[in-house]
């Protein structure tokens, strides 16, 4: 090659672009549906934290910090809270983000039909736009949960524009205001967003785009990460930790969870609660008593979760000390059958997700339950097919969880109070329903417990949902990723993080 020709070679080498880099994240599951009015899987959050952002987010050590809101007051009387909201925002499709879109975004909340944020914004009664970047939320009484429901799904923004064409169906196509915006979905292959130019915050963005690939086997999504065919995984195995930490080409970290996992039971919802597991609480207290927490965590965790028996775990300020993790008792259990009338033992149908590790799980579960004489037969369904059903009432026994919330009230107020957002059991209790409303309306934490504790009281002895146990959150990702931090809440936040070629 002469000189000229190089020279030419290089120039022209220098004018080519840098090539688009891809983050290829693989989740345990598929998305539901990609509206934040109308979802409720965790993976969906995931893909919402670079879709959609929120009023408000928190800190990895959940101080609740601005987002789209920068600045908000809440009365002294507790019956208001004035917000001012971040300016030079669009949503995807050049709508502009203002104090009019965060009203929109409320009220559609409030009253889609198919909203499951109802009981989240509940005590807001209606919203005062008091200039163009201004408004006021009144609320129906003091409400100290307001914010952390605005640091969640009910607080992510949507094009108004967009959700009014829409309807129903914005999912599909859903538009937000967060770094990426919405390229396509193959349902349970991937979920593509691109970089969104105009993004605010755009200056820590790294990435053109972002590709959610759910992988259900975490055997798979492990060997997936070590050949190179993705960059980050959420929900490490425990079983695969070691493996994981022994490879140089991966980085491990974790952070302990705000939620639970557990045994939901459908004690009202639908004509499947009309079996002795839905109306008699003797048998659901057995099932309770046949489950060994501590070896559980052992056999299917490798002892890297906590054992649990309410929505937060021991270590929780909310957590009630009258009511401490029994210890297994297979004759109490064994007792409380015969007492129900079933001195041979009963059937029990509980659906799980097809996933390697709720599989694990149910699998030690039912070798507990039939020591008792509760003989477990296992349905495994893809998840969003297992949440269209609990929700639907079509089943006898769920084994399901909640990735949590920052306020104590996200854990526990929507899964048993009545008509609940997610009260998928159809529980029912006029007392538990007080307790947790006015564990709402006190801003002091000491009154707040208060009222949990009356409500743990009933609840242990009604047992709709069998907690189990508390994970860890545990991502495994390529070592050349920098700048990633783990939160409680699960969540991948891609600000600030880089991929070195």
């Amino acid at each position: 090659m002469n000189h000229l020709t190089l020279t030419t070679a290089l120039v022209a080498a220098m004018a080519l672009p840098a090539a688009a880099q891809d983050l290829r994240i693989a989740l345990q599951s598929d998305a539901d549906v990609l509206d934040p009015d109308q979802s409720r899987t965790f993976v969906g959050r995931i893909v919402y934290a670079s879709l959609c952002d929120k009023l408000v987010d928190i800190t990895p050590d959940l101080q609740i910090i601005p987002q789209l809101a920068t600045e908000w007051t809440v009365a002294e009387d507790g019956m208001s809270i004035d917000m001012t909201v971040r300016e030079g925002v669009v949503f995807h499709d050049g709508t502009t983000f203002d104090a009019a879109a965060v009203a929109a975004n409320i009220e559609r909340s409030q009253t889609l039909d198919e909203s499951r944020r109802k009981s989240e914004l509940s005590s807001i009664a209606s919203v005062d736009v008091t200039g163009d970047y201004t408004l006021t939320l009144n609320l129906i009484a003091p409400d100290a949960t307001v914010m952390a429901q605005l640091a969640d799904r009910a607080g992510m923004m949507i094009s108004p524009t967009a959700a009014k064409a829409a309807g129903v169906d914005f999912g599909l196509n859903p538009v937000c205001s967060g770094p990426f915006s919405f390229g396509e979905r193959v349902a349970q292959d991937k979920i593509v967003l691109n970089r969104f130019a105009d993004y605010w915050n755009a200056d820590a963005i790294n990435f053109d785009s972002v590709t959610f690939l759910p992988i259900p086997d975490t055997t798979v999504r492990l060997a997936n990460l070590q050949s190179g065919d993705i960059d980050m995984l959420e929900r490490l195995a425990p079983t695969d930790l070691a493996q994981a930490n022994a490879d140089d080409s991966i980085t491990v970290v974790s952070a302990v969870s705000l939620g639970y996992q557990g045994i939901t039971f459908n004690v009202g919802n639908g004509e499947k609660s009309e079996t002795p597991w839905g109306q008699d609480k003797r048998l659901r207290q057995a099932f309770s008593y046949a489950m060994d927490r501590d070896a559980i965590n052992q056999v299917v965790f490798e002892g890297a979760y906590a054992p649990g028996n309410q929505p937060y775990p021991n270590v929780s300020p909310w957590y009630d000390d009258e009511f401490p993790i029994e210890a297994r008792d297979v004759e109490k259990a064994k007792a409380l059958l015969a007492e129900a009338g079933y001195p041979d033992g009963i059937d029990l149908t509980v659906q799980v997700p097809n996933t390697t590790i709720p599989l694990q799980l149910m699998q030690v579960v039912q070798s507990m339950a039939a020591e008792a004489g509760i003989r477990i037969e296992i349905v495994s369904k893809e998840f969003a097919t297992l949440l269209a059903d609990q929700s639907a009432g079509d089943y006898q026994a769920s084994q399901i969880g909640w990735s949590g919330r920052v306020d104590p009230d996200g854990n526990i107020h929507q899964f048993v109070t009545t008509d609940g957002g997610i009260n998928d059991s159809g529980f029912s209790n006029p007392d538990v329903d007080a307790a947790l409303n006015a564990a709402r309306k006190v801003p002091d934490t000491d009154a707040r417990k208060v009222e949990y504790d009356k409500a743990r009281a009933i609840l242990i002895d009604e047992a709709p949902l069998v907690y189990l146990y508390h994970q860890s959150w545990i991502t495994a990702f390529d070592s050349k990723i920098e700048g990633f931090t783990a939160y409680p809440d699960g969540m991948i936040r891609l600000e600030g993080v880089t991929l070195s070629e």
